[in-house]
């Protein structure tokens, strides 16, 4: 299941299935195993922030920390992958996310393969197959991560971000569009796709150990181990994760620095996006900022289900 290279699109469809003051001083940790990050420096007159997301989690889990929330105090505003809070340019995003020509998830597969689709889907969700099988495949396939989860109900940190953000009155904003995302998916071949959301379904079901040790990984806020499971997870599509994932990340460093010289601001991401010789931390570092990893306190709730 492609979780991280396609988390953007499951935002968009959890939704349908469910004058800065000063900011106070953040302990640093003595490792760098943290999901949130300060920048600093290159002549920047108020710092910003760089926060690691994940877009589906146990609800439980998914929790903003009392570090985070003062950022949130501080920034003036919050960037996420897409504009969450646009719910015009959600639904014009949905002709981009439908396959090109008017061709259909039958199309691109035998009959019994369709069968194993279209029966998996139904009664799944408050819209019907007939819909959704002309979307891209691999969309659907973001869809069916929550499946592995094992949790009694199930939250994304951008929902958490966005509640709390709402409560602030902070404007929300997007590094990109949510057409421009589902349009990514055109440069990879429908077929190939299909066949990776049939692997999704047959594996639905199964003791899905990359689910859980992506969530244990999020939870140990271990970005090296995210990273490493990023990779592997994707093999199946060599040759799309420059499309996909460090090609966003090279767009997004040449946009950071002029927003970041008008104001503080706190950019949400996918923490798939953070890691790595071509993750946006390191991206930024090359761009002469100082990223510093900061403390970020993740403690569930006793009442949390």
């Amino acid at each position: 299941m492609k979780k991280n290279i396609i988390s953007p699109l499951l935002s968009f469809f959890s939704l349908l299935f469910l004058g800065c003051t000063a900011q106070a001083p953040i302990a640093e940790n003595s490792t760098p195993q943290t999901l949130l990050w300060r920048i600093s420096g290159n002549q920047l007159a108020r710092p910003s922030y760089l926060f690691g997301t994940m877009h589906i989690m146990c609800a439980k889990d998914a929790i903003v920390s009392p570090q985070l929330q003062q950022v949130l105090d501080s920034a003036k505003q919050v960037y996420f992958e897409v504009d969450l809070d646009n719910m015009v340019e959600m639904i014009a995003s949905m002709k981009a996310m439908a396959m090109q020509n008017g061709v259909t998830i039958k199309d691109l597969l035998t009959p019994s393969e369709y069968e194993r689709v279209s029966t998996y889907f139904k009664g799944k969700g408050p819209l019907p197959f007939k819909v959704l099988e002309v979307y891209k495949p691999l969309l659907l396939s973001a869809m069916i991560a929550e499946q592995a989860m094992q949790c009694e109900a199930t939250n994304g940190m951008e929902m958490m971000i966005l509640a709390e953000a709402a409560k602030r009155k902070k404007e929300i904003l997007g590094l990109e569009t949510m057409s421009y995302q589902a349009g990514l998916f055109d440069s990879i071949p429908y077929a190939t796709q299909a066949k990776e959301l049939l692997k999704a379904i047959d594996s639905a079901g199964a003791d899905n150990t990359e689910v859980q040790q992506l969530l244990a990984a999020y939870k140990a806020q271990d970005l090296e181990k995210i990273n490493a499971l990023t990779i592997k997870e994707e093999g199946s599509l060599e040759g799309n994760l420059d499309l996909l994932l460090y090609g966003r990340n090279r767009n997004w460093v040449q946009k950071m620095p002029a927003l970041m010289k008008e104001s503080s601001n706190l950019f949400a991401v996918g923490a798939g996006h953070l890691p790595g010789e071509n993750g946006v931390i390191q991206l930024l570092r090359n761009a002469g900022y100082t990223l510093t990893p900061l403390l970020n306190e993740m403690k569930p709730s006793a009442t949390a289900k």
